[in-house]
C-alpha cells in the first residue's frame, strides 16, 4: 500500500507534549519526582512524546487525603449552586481548549482527531454540563410511618441524601477523557470528591483537564489525578481503606478484582465491564445501510469501543450479499493517523494491544476460519490492525467468546430472529446490542428478548449523558449517566422524628 504522510503535531500540543507531566494532588502538580517514568507514545509513529511518574502508595495516600479534606471542609460547606457554577465553569474551559485536549487524546491513542473533538471533548462538555444541572436538583424525601412506637405517638419522617465520600476512579485508555468525566462529573454533582487513575497508555489528556480544574478555582483535594500503572498505581488506590466507592471501566477480568478489594471492605463500587456485543442484520433492514453498519458499529475507533459489534448475526437471505458488500466497504476503508482528516482507520492504541488483536486473527485462521477481509497490508509505522470480517466460525470458538476489542467482527448466518437472539444471549456478556429491522414488532421482540443492558433500533454506539448505561451478566454492575449515575454516589439517610 502507499504510505500517507503522518501530519506533524501541532505547535500547541509539541508545547504542553515537551513539559513535565505530573500528578495533581490538593490542587497542585507534584514536583520533584525522581526518574522518567512511564512512557507515552504517538499511535500513528510509535514514537515516545512523554513520560509520566508512577505514582506509587504514598502518592496515592496523598491524594486519597487530600480528597478527604476537601469532602469534610470546603466542598461540603459550598452550596449545591455554588458547585454547579464550577462545573459550568470547568465545562466552558474545556469547550474552549476543545481542539488542543482533542490531539493530545489523538496522539496518544491513535483514534481520529474529528472523533476525538466531537466525542471525547465535545462530550465531556455536554456530560459536564448536564451533571451540573444536577447539583441543585438532588432531593429527598418524606414518607408516613405506619408502626408508632410508642403507640399513640406522631412522627415524622424523611429521608436526607448525602455524598458517598471520597471516590476512586479507574478509566480506560480508549476514551479516556469522556470516560473520565462520566466518573468525575456526578460525582462532583453529588458532593462527593475524587482521586483518579487515567490509563498507563493514554494519561495525558487527564493531565491538561487537571490544568483546567486548577485555573477554574476548585478547592484543593476536590479532584485529584494520579498516573502510573495498574499494578502499582491502581492497586494503591482499589486497597486504599479511605475510599468509599471505586468506580471502573475497563476489562471483566480487572473487574473482578476491583469487585472483590471492594468488597473485602464493603466499600460500594460501580463497573462497566467487556462486552462481545452483538449487531442483529434481518433481511428487511434498510437497503444501503452497511457503510454505516461499518463505520458506526463495526469499526469505530478501530474497534476499541466497549460497544462495537463484534458478532454479525445476518439473517440467512441476505448473509451472502451483506457479508460481500461489508468486505468490500472494509478493504476500502483508508489506514492512516488520526491527524490524517482523511483516514477513516486508525492505529490502535499500542504495539502491545496491536499484538493482541493480531494474535485472535491469526489463532482463527489456524482454526479453519475464512478471513473476508483484512488480508492487506498496513502502514509500517505505527499500530495498525486492518478491519477483518471473519466467517465460518463456531459457537464454541475463541472469536465468538472473548474480547477482542480491535477491528475484528466474526460473521454468523442466523434462520430468524429468535435463532438471532438465541445466540446473542449465547455470552458471558450482556453490555448492548443492535437489531435493523423495519419491522417494529420484531424490534420490540428484540428489545425484550435481548439480554443487554442497552439495545439499540437502527443505531449502534448512540449514547446520552441522560440514558443510563451498563451492563447484565459480566458487562458489569451499576449503571453510568442519567439519575442512575446520581443514586450511586449518593448514601440514603433516613430521618424520624417523634413529635407528639
Amino acid at each position: 500500500m502507499n504510505e500517507r504522510t503522518v501530519p506533524p503535531i501541532s505547535a500547541a500540543a509539541a508545547a504542553f507534549l515537551s513539559r513535565p507531566h505530573r500528578p495533581f494532588i490538593n490542587g497542585r502538580f507534584v514536583d520533584g519526582l525522581a526518574g522518567d517514568g512511564l512512557a507515552v507514545d504517538d499511535s500513528a509513529s510509535g514514537e515516545i512524546v512523554a513520560y509520566v511518574p508512577e505514582s506509587g502508595p504514598e502518592l496515592v495516600d496523598q491524594a486519597v487525603r487530600a480528597a478527604r479534606a476537601a469532602l469534610e471542609g470546603p466542598w461540603a460547606s459550598m452550596r449545591p449552586v455554588d458547585r454547579q457554577n464550577l462545573m459550568l465553569k470547568l465545562a466552558d474551559a474545556i469547550e474552549a481548549d476543545a481542539d488542543l485536549l482533542a490531539e493530545i487524546e489523538s496522539i496518544e491513542n491513535g483514534k481520529s482527531l474529528s472523533v476525538a473533538r466531537m466525542l471525547s471533548a465535545g462530550g465531556a462538555v455536554d456530560w459536564l454540563r448536564y451533571y451540573a444541572g444536577w447539583a441543585t436538583k438532588i432531593e429527598g424525601s418524606t414518607f408516613q410511618v405506619s408502626i408508632p412506637v410508642p403507640p399513640g405517638a406522631r412522627h415524622h419522617a424523611m429521608t436526607v441524601m448525602e455524598p458517598v465520600g471520597v471516590i476512586g476512579a479507574i478509566v480506560p485508555w480508549n476514551f479516556p477523557l469522556l470516560i473520565g468525566m462520566w466518573k468525575i462529573a456526578p460525582a462532583l454533582a453529588c458532593g462527593c470528591t475524587i482521586v483518579l487513575k487515567p490509563p498507563q497508555e493514554t494519561p495525558l489528556c487527564l493531565l491538561r483537564l487537571a490544568e483546567l480544574i486548577e485555573a477554574a478555582g476548585f478547592p484543593p483535594g476536590v479532584v485529584n489525578i494520579v498516573t502510573g500503572s495498574g499494578t502499582v498505581t491502581g492497586e494503591a488506590l482499589i486497597r486504599h481503606p479511605g475510599i468509599d466507592k471505586l468506580t471502573f471501566t475497563g476489562s471483566t477480568e480487572v473487574g473482578k478484582r476491583i469487585g472483590h478489594a471492594a468488597v473485602d471492605r464493603v466499600a460500594r463500587f460501580t463497573l462497566e465491564l467487556g462486552s462481545k456485543s452483538p449487531m442483529i442484520l434481518l433481511s428487511d433492514m434498510e437497503d444501503g445501510i452497511e457503510p454505516l453498519l461499518a463505520g458506526l458499529g463495526m469499526f469505530f475507533n478501530q474497534g476499541q469501543v466497549c460497544t462495537s459489534a463484534a458478532r454479525l448475526l445476518i439473517e440467512k437471505p441476505i448473509y451472502d450479499r451483506t457479508l460481500a458488500r461489508l468486505a468490500e466497504i472494509a478493504d476500502g476503508m483508508t489506514m492512516g493517523a488520526g491527524r490524517d482528516a482523511e483516514a477513516q482507520i486508525n492505529p490502535l492504541v499500542s504495539a502491545k494491544h496491536r499484538n493482541s488483536v493480531q494474535g485472535f486473527v491469526e489463532r482463527s485462521l489456524a482454526a479453519g476460519v475464512e478471513r473476508v477481509s483484512g488480508a492487506r497490508p498496513v502502514p509500517t509505522s505505527g499500530h495498525y490492525v486492518a478491519p477483518t470480517i471473519l466467517h465460518h466460525v463456531k459457537p464454541e470458538m475463541e472469536i465468538v467468546r472473548e474480547e477482542v476489542f480491535g477491528p475484528v467482527v466474526a460473521a454468523m448466518p442466523v434462520a430468524d430472529l429468535d435463532e438471532a437472539i438465541r445466540i446473542a444471549n449465547d455470552t458471558r456478556y450482556g453490555l448492548s446490542a443492535s437489531i435493523w429491522t423495519r419491522d417494529m414488532g420484531k424490534a420490540m421482540m428484540a428489545i425484550h428478548g435481548l439480554k443487554a443492558g442497552t439495545v439499540w433500533v437502527n443505531s449502534h454506539n448512540t449514547l446520552d449523558p441522560a440514558a443510563p448505561f451498563g451492563g447484565f451478566k459480566q458487562s458489569g454492575i451499576g449503571r453510568e449517566h442519567g439519575r442512575a449515575a446520581i443514586e450511586g454516589y449518593l448514601e440514603t439517610k433516613t430521618a424520624i422524628m417523634r413529635y407528639a
